[in-house]
């Protein structure tokens, strides 16, 4: 018998079209024998089924649509929100209120991950891993760019502190950078962080339990013609390459392996999720970024890239976390 599957896509940030995209490739790999996929589109004004008749309102007091007199109820929650509500914990809140199991973290994980400083923390003491140095500023605040050029070397990347696909980040060189950076990061956050540098080789990889096991899949390494990997060198053809696997030896792959295996499971992780990070020029020094916990699946996305590097078939993979989680 198919189970009813709600793929929640869209949100409330600048990815929301990335979402669309997640959402539609997820929606191509799950099984028709196995799921009947409904996506439900969310967005401040409403959360909202679109059938072949119109769009259908969601019930949110128990998570329903009504389609031709006949009330549909969920088995499964598949989220592909990046950033709020679908990251930070708000609907995992929700979903277990109502008993609908889901494909992420818990809200506490979630909510912990999406905040780059309280990651940060969390991760300190795991043995390889290194963070860089960092101040975390709020906006009702007032901000010394003279106490923060003393404190921290340029150059400086200036990021939300909750948000991703690296939306409202700037790298600034000198004090003369910081007051517009500033002001681009507290556009998307009221609170935001200021990291320095670290100059080295970008990877990402994924890890999930499946199967009830672990997995940690290919790593890939991000090559950017831009300054640093912003939103730009996300979504714009040819502005970056993406090598899967990565050209890693083999004892860099076990290394990885295990420091990102303690990560998820410091952080209680569940499902799926991406950590992305730095090996330091050089040195070869772990450096964590920060933990994504509804990491893109479009065509093109690095998790469906490392899924297939890996020998694995998306819709499997997919299904895995689906069946693990319920």
């Amino acid at each position: 018998m198919q189970k009813n599957i709600a793929l929640l896509a869209g949100g409330y940030t600048g990815e929301y079209e990335v979402s669309i995209n997640s959402a539609k490739n997820i929606a191509d790999h799950l099984s028709a024998d196995k799921y009947k996929v409904y996506t439900i589109l969310i967005n401040h004004d409403r959360w909202f089924y679109e059938s072949a008749g119109g769009q259908i309102d969601v019930d949110k007091n128990d998570f329903t649509v009504t389609l031709e007199g006949e009330k549909i109820k969920f088995d499964f929650a598949f989220l592909t929100i990046h950033g709020t509500p679908g990251e930070d914990g708000k609907l995992q809140g929700y979903f277990d209120m109502l008993g609908i199991p889901y494909n992420t973290c818990d809200t506490t994980t979630s909510a912990i991950t999406m905040n780059k400083a309280f990651a940060k923390a969390i991760v300190n003491g795991i043995h390889g891993l290194h963070t860089a140095h960092s101040m975390r500023l709020f906006e009702r605040d007032m901000h010394d760019v003279a106490i923060i050029s003393a404190t921290l070397k340029f150059p400086l990347f200036i990021k939300p502190n909750n948000g991703g696909s690296s939306v409202g980040m700037s790298k600034v060189y000198n004090v003369a950078g910081l007051p517009d950076a500033l002001k681009k990061a507290f556009h998307e956050d009221k609170e935001i962080l200021v990291e320095e540098f670290i100059k080295g080789r970008e990877f990402s990889i994924g890890i999930a339990r499946l199967h009830g096991k672990i997995t940690v899949l290919p790593a890939s390494e991000i090559i950017t013609t831009k300054d640093f990997f912003d939103y730009e060198a996300k979504y714009t053809t040819g502005v970056t390459d993406e090598v899967t696997p990565a050209d890693l030896s083999a004892a860099q792959n076990e290394q990885i392996a295990a420091i990102v295996t303690e990560i998820y499971v410091r952080f209680n992780c569940k499902g799926m999720v991406r950590v992305d990070f730095i090996l330091l020029e050089n040195t070869n020094e772990f450096y964590f970024i920060e933990v994504n916990t509804t990491p893109g699946q479009s065509v093109h996305s690095l998790i469906p890239q490392q899924v297939r590097a890996a020998g694995m078939d998306l819709g499997e993979f997919y299904g895995a976390l689906i069946e693990g989680a319920i």
